[in-house]
C-alpha cells in the first residue's frame, strides 16, 4: 500500500491514464512540459530581433519579464564569438536557448556549399551554446517566380543542412517567411512535402502564414506531426494602407483564441516564441514583450 507516484505512472502506462487510473493529477504530471507547471502547456519565449541586434540588452529585458527560453539571431556569433561564453550568459538569465536565426538557404547553385557549410556551422554553434533549433529561411524572392523545380532543389538543400546538423544533435525547422519563394501555404506544402521530415521540420509563423495567405490553426492541426516550434506573432495593415506591419500579440488580424485551441488539441508541448521585428514607436522593445505576455496571459497560457 506503500507504492509511489512513479510507480502508478509505470503501472499504469502512458497510453489512457485517464481512463486506467482515474487520476487527474496523475495526467498531468505525465504530460507536463519539462521545468512547467502546469499540463498540456506550451513553453513560451521571446525572440531577440525586437532589439534590434543589442542581444545583451535582450537577454536582461526578456529574462526580466520571466519568459523563461529566448531565440537569438546569427550576429550573436559576432557579439560572442566563443559559445561557452553565450552558454555561461544565457545561464545567468536562467534562459533557455530555443533557436537561432540561422540564415538564407540560398537556392542558386553558385551559392551552394556556402550555404550548407554556413548553415551547419551555425548549428555547431548552436549545439555548443547549449542550444536547440536551427532556423533555416528560403532563398527572398518573388514568389510567383518560383518554379517547382526551385522548391525542391530547397527542400533538398534543407534536407542536408538538416541532416549535417544531427551531428550535433541539433533539429532544423523550415521557417514559413513572407518575401520568399516559401511565403504561400501551398510553397509550404510542396517544401513539407519534400524534405525529409526526420532532418527538417516545420516552424510555423503565425503571422506570415497568415499574411501568404492561410489559416495558421489550420497549419497547425495539418502539421501536427511535423511541428517543430511556432513563432507567435501578429500582423495588421500598415498605417498607409499598402502593405502590412507585425504588431504586438492581441493588436493585429490573427485570431490567437483559435491558434491557441488548434494547439491544445494536438496537445503541443514545444515552444511557442513570440516575435515582433522592431518595436511599435512609441514603445521600447521589453514594453512591447510585456504587452505579448499580457496577452498570453489573459486568454490562459502561463509564461
Amino acid at each position: 500500500m506503500h507504492t509511489t507516484r512513479r510507480e502508478m505512472l509505470a503501472n499504469c502506462g502512458m497510453i489512457g491514464l485517464a481512463a486506467l487510473c482515474g487520476s487527474s493529477s496523475l495526467v498531468s504530471e505525465a504530460f507536463a512540459a519539462p521545468g512547467r507547471k502546469r499540463a498540456n502547456q506550451m513553453q513560451i519565449g521571446y525572440a531577440s530581433i525586437t532589439w534590434g541586434g543589442n542581444d545583451v540588452q535582450a537577454m536582461e529585458d526578456i529574462a526580466a519579464l520571466g519568459y523563461p527560453g529566448i531565440q537569438l539571431r546569427a550576429n550573436t556569433l559576432k557579439e560572442f564569438p566563443d559559445p561557452k561564453q553565450l552558454a555561461a550568459k544565457l545561464a545567468a538569465q536562467k534562459l533557455a536557448f530555443v533557436a537561432l536565426s540561422s540564415g538564407l538557404v540560398e537556392i542558386d547553385p553558385a551559392k551552394e556549399k556556402e550555404t550548407i557549410e554556413t548553415n551547419v556551422a551555425h548549428a555547431k554553434y548552436l549545439a555548443e551554446a547549449g542550444g536547440k533549433y536551427l532556423q533555416l529561411i528560403a532563398t527572398f524572392r518573388d514568389q510567383s517566380t518560383a518554379t517547382n523545380a526551385d522548391l525542391l532543389r530547397l527542400a533538398r538543400l534543407m534536407t542536408e543542412i538538416g541532416r549535417q546538423a544531427t551531428a550535433f544533435g541539433v533539429q532544423a525547422g523550415f521557417h514559413n517567411h513572407m518575401g520568399t519563394i516559401g511565403q504561400t501555404p501551398a510553397a509550404v506544402d510542396t517544401i513539407m512535402a519534400a524534405v525529409d521530415t526526420k532532418y527538417v521540420k516545420l516552424l510555423l509563423d503565425t503571422a506570415h502564414y497568415f499574411q501568404g495567405g492561410g489559416d495558421p490553426a489550420a497549419a497547425i492541426r495539418k502539421y501536427r506531426r511535423e511541428l517543430l516550434f511556432l513563432h507567435l506573432k501578429d500582423v495588421t495593415p500598415a498605417t498607409n494602407r499598402v502593405g502590412y506591419r507585425f504588431v504586438e500579440l492581441g493588436q493585429g488580424k490573427l485570431n490567437f483564441p483559435a491558434v491557441i485551441a488548434a494547439l491544445k488539441e494536438i496537445k503541443f508541448q514545444g515552444w511557442g516564441v513570440i516575435e515582433l521585428d522592431g518595436p511599435t514607436p512609441g514603445r521600447t522593445p521589453k514594453e512591447s514583450a510585456a504587452m505579448s505576455k499580457a496577452y498570453l496571459e489573459k486568454l490562459g497560457l502561463q509564461v
